[in-house]
């Protein structure tokens, strides 16, 4: 699961990345006082950051929390800064539910260790 969330959060950066800078581009151009290009930016970074985090911690819980604070901080940045980039949103709740399914696989992990000894 951990690989499959790395990747998508890879390729999901040049997706959210591109959207953000035509956001961006939008709003300086109607110049309406709107970040939600640059939140997006900062989002598509965060996302990037944690998906290469998440594909190299391969038993390290430190690298994967890690991993879940930048999806958080993502998340939480998206989420505070939509305007009319409504995708942003989307890509907020999104990074959240991939800290979410880190955490339950931390728990998970940390269940099936109690169990073996």
């Amino acid at each position: 699961m951990k690989k499959v969330i790395g990747i998508m959060s890879i390729v999901l950066f040049l997706i959210v990345s591109f959207q953000s800078m035509i956001a961006g581009l939008g709003n300086a151009i109607s110049a309406n006082g709107e970040a939600s290009g640059s939140a997006g930016i900062m989002l598509a970074i965060c996302m990037l950051i944690a998906g290469i985090l998440t594909l190299v911690s391969k038993n390290s819980k430190g690298i994967l929390i890690t991993a879940i604070v930048f999806y958080v901080i993502g998340g939480i940045t998206g989420l505070a800064n939509v305007g009319s980039y409504a995708d942003l949103q989307i890509w907020s709740i999104l990074n959240l539910i991939f800290a979410a399914l880190l955490i339950f696989s931390i728990v998970k992990n940390k269940k099936v260790k109690a169990e073996t000894k």
